[in-house]
């Protein structure tokens, strides 16, 4: 091979790697929608937006619902570019949408679109089928739907739908969150299991609860007013070429701030955009080493 040759084939190789850098570094264009809520999304989504920036693998826009009590004019003029994004995440709770951003948010869905639910967003939009199939499970009455939890031996037990508890908490509290799949991307890195701060710990998620994949639980204790089994605390749905990513953890401003709960946001979020996580388990993923959790 003459010189001019092998010259060409390192340009090839260098300008191959650079492309490929810049490829890793391009950012994800993401959508929070916030603006009705039984939370306080007006604390809680700059935490999450702050954490996702942190990070310097997302752009963030917020697309911020009216009102309830805001005339129709103003939810006609409600129309996210889903579009321009790679994932939505949702910290909502309020009436239902027009019609048009459903349909658009369905066809942003279907088309490969990431989504993620933040917290209490799984309290949203019951109404609607596709999006209860999107979330796989979420705050639901015992008759709504399916419930699916953990045994003691990490076993997967579903409870029929309209058979025992629907969705409810006890009183805030310090708990154990255990990793069930580390193969996951997601969970790749993160501890086998650690303590997450005082927060709220869901039980009896109700849904169709089709093609769930169950990424990390808490014991729910029977002290706690709990069900006594292992809830769901982080989840994903395979829904068509989407991916889903839904964690429960994060009442508050400080409770979604805390390494744990805003590292696995982030990363969740960058795989239902990407299928993939670069974004690092920090040293610090342990919110509170050494504490124990609250069993009164």
């Amino acid at each position: 091979m003459g010189r001019m040759c092998r010259w060409l084939v390192v340009c090839v190789a260098l300008v191959a790697a650079l492309a490929g850098q810049a490829q890793a570094a391009e950012k994800i264009n993401l959508l929070i929608i916030d603006g009705q809520h039984n939370h306080n999304w007006k604390a809680t989504t700059p935490v999450v937006k702050d954490a996702l920036l942190k990070t310097e693998r997302f752009t963030v826009d917020v697309a911020t619902t009216p009102a309830a009590k805001d005339p129709k004019e103003d939810w006609d003029k409600f129309r996210p570019d889903f579009s321009k994004y790679g994932v939505v995440l949702i910290n909502y709770h309020g009436q239902a949408w027009p019609k048009e951003v459903n349909e658009a948010m369905t066809k942003f869905i279907e088309g490969g679109g990431g989504l993620v639910f933040y917290h209490a967003a799984v309290f949203s939009h019951q109404g609607w089928p596709e999006w209860n199939k999107m979330m796989g499970m979420g705050w639901r009455p015992a008759n709504f739907g399916d419930r699916i939890a953990l045994d003691d031996s990490g076993k997967v037990v579903r409870e029929e739908k309209g058979k025992g508890l629907g969705s409810s908490h006890g009183p805030a509290h310090a708990f154990e969150v255990i990793a069930r799949d580390k193969e996951h991307p997601v969970m790749k890195g993160v501890p086998d299991k650690w303590l997450h701060v005082k927060d709220e710990l869901y039980h009896g998620m109700r849904g169709p609860c089709e093609n769930v994949s169950i990424l990390a639980t808490a014991f729910s204790s029977k002290e706690m007013k709990g069900t006594g089994m292992h809830e769901p605390m982080v989840w994903t749905v395979a829904y068509g070429k989407a991916r889903v990513f839904v964690s429960v953890l994060g009442h508050d401003a400080g409770s979604t701030g805390v390494p744990d709960a805003a590292t696995l946001l982030a990363r969740g979020t960058e795989w239902a955009a990407t299928g993939q996580v670069t974004i690092p388990v920090p040293a610090e993923f342990n919110a509170t080493p050494g504490a124990k959790p609250d069993t009164k």
